[in-house]
């Protein structure tokens, strides 16, 4: 931002001091081949003009709220851009959730196929031997499958 500021003031005094670097007069010629041409010294030939030229010293309240102008649309490009990556990263994480949801889902949707084509089912004990589930507690793990089903599975 300094350096913006910097240039801002060296173009701001190079407009207003380069006026007397400027040359008096501009001449115009027309060589032999139709060419035009444009130096700060006559052709040599009767065919140069001399170029009315006009100039304006810049106006330093109207350099400066250019300036401010130009920080505060800069300011204003520079938050719309924040917003809009913080959209993103906002809709990123919102899709990466809607999967993660949706892999609980396809899981529990797998887990209680697997029961209902099941005819026994077991769960392993801190041995690693299979404990097998009477009626009651089949029905009470198929409960609890359903429920995550109901929380995880909803569109």
């Amino acid at each position: 931002m300094n350096s913006k500021r910097l240039l801002l003031c060296f173009a701001v005094f190079a407009l207003t001091t380069g006026g007397g670097a400027m040359a008096s007069e501009i001449y115009k010629w027309v060589d032999e081949q139709g060419n035009i041409h444009y130096g700060d010294r006559p052709a040599g030939n009767e065919a140069s003009e001399i170029v009315a030229l006009s100039y304006q010293r810049a106006n330093p309240g109207k350099v400066a709220e250019g300036a401010a102008a130009q920080d505060e649309l800069s300011a204003s490009l520079k938050d719309k851009r924040a917003a809009r990556e913080e959209a993103k990263k906002t809709a990123a994480e919102q899709a990466a959730a809607a999967e993660a949801k949706q892999k609980k889902c396809d899981s529990y949707r797998a887990r209680l196929e697997s029961m209902v084509q099941s005819r026994r089912l077991y769960r392993e004990d801190a041995n690693g031997e299979r404990v097998y589930l009477d009626e009651d507690q089949r029905n009470e793990a198929r409960r609890r499958v359903e429920e995550s089903i109901a929380e995880h599975c909803t569109s």
